[in-house]
């Protein structure tokens, strides 16, 4: 039997295009798999702009190792592995990873955190799907909270369902390691995320349900009229709230809340002036909000807001500032 036929039609067909020297040819076959390396180095990055770096690195050392792809294993597990361990040199490097404490019992702040573009997700259903439960942000923030290996264990073990062993190897570690490594992972994001499952289905739509489409759209209306009550009556009493990348913004009631925005003279009726569209970050249900300040002709962008919803109440309110994210596809006026 030939080592194509042994390998399979795509594994062939990337090995001769990295024998051929062809950069073309090889950035054909690479790219397919952009979106969801992007999605993997989110989660360990939480920053969509650190993502797209880390992506387009990890191409880069594809290129320059591809002398080393035997077909031992997928192109697609090969380019993860790479993905991965570039992630791990980059967090490295960098100092400022580490959750920074609010002020709050049991809060800390990840102020690296950004946004991440449903636009930009993997689009093929069938192979590259993304549970809505592994790019929300709680759980991005959830992650952020382990060491950097224990989370690359955890994201190529629950999340992307590798073996054990497939794992130790990525990571140049053995099968005992990981598997420790995994179980620590896991009761750290248990306890960040105590009402949460570790087993993340991939279920078959990423539609918003009911109570989300409502309280979403009750939450730009109350913007739109300048309304704090209407505005108060959506926030549950235990309201979890950040606006990003402000520091020492986490409030925990309803009230702490309000009373921040109307201190920030976000709600001025009269003055300001609001208007915003519903769309869906994070696979999440969120509001891009338009403030036309006094003396202004114009509705510019101000913020996302990205929501979760339970039973109709705002849990947990994530806000962005937008102006400078043109990565989310949004107008920069309404």
């Amino acid at each position: 039997m030939t080592e194509a036929r042994q390998l399979g039609a795509d594994d062939a067909a990337f090995i001769a295009a990295a024998r051929s020297d062809d950069p073309a040819q090889f950035e054909l076959l690479t790219e397919r798999h952009r979106r969801e390396l992007q999605v993997h180095c989110y989660r360990m990055l939480a920053n969509y702009e650190d993502a797209q770096d880390l992506t387009q690195e990890t191409f880069l050392r594809a290129w320059n190792k591809r002398a080393s792809f035997q077909g031992h294993a997928a192109v697609r597990t090969w380019l993860y592995r790479i993905a991965t361990n570039a992630c791990l040199d980059f967090l490295e490097k960098r100092n400022d990873r580490t959750p920074v404490p609010s002020g709050l019992a049991g809060v800390d702040e990840v102020l690296y955190l950004q946004p991440y573009p449903d636009r930009m997700l993997p689009e093929d259903p069938q192979e590259t799907y993304v549970a809505r439960e592994t790019i929300e942000l709680a759980f991005i923030v959830a992650v952020q909270h382990l060491p950097p290996r224990q989370r690359a264990v955890f994201i190529l073990r629950d999340v992307l369902g590798w073996p054990a062993a497939t794992a130790a190897e990525t990571l140049d570690l053995t099968v005992a390691s990981v598997t420790s490594a995994l179980q620590r992972a896991r009761v750290t994001v248990r306890e960040r995320l105590p009402d949460r499952r570790l087993d993340w289905s991939r279920s078959a739509t990423h539609e918003l349900s009911e109570d989300e489409r409502n309280s979403v759209k009750r939450y730009l209306e109350a913007h739109q009229r300048n309304d704090l009550d209407g505005l108060t009556s959506l926030l549950r009493e235990d309201l979890r709230f950040v606006m990003l990348p402000e520091a020492g913004t986490s409030v925990i009631t309803a009230k702490d809340a309000v009373d921040g925005w109307v201190a920030g003279g976000l709600f001025q009726p009269g003055h300001d002036d609001w208007r915003g569209v519903t769309t869906t970050v994070n696979l999440m249900p969120a509001v891009a909000l338009y403030l036309r300040a006094k003396e202004d002709p114009t509705h510019r962008l101000f913020a996302v807001s990205v929501l979760r919803i339970v039973d109709g109440k705002i849990t947990e309110l994530t806000g962005f500032g937008a102006a400078d994210k043109p990565w989310l596809g949004l107008p920069a006026t309404l």
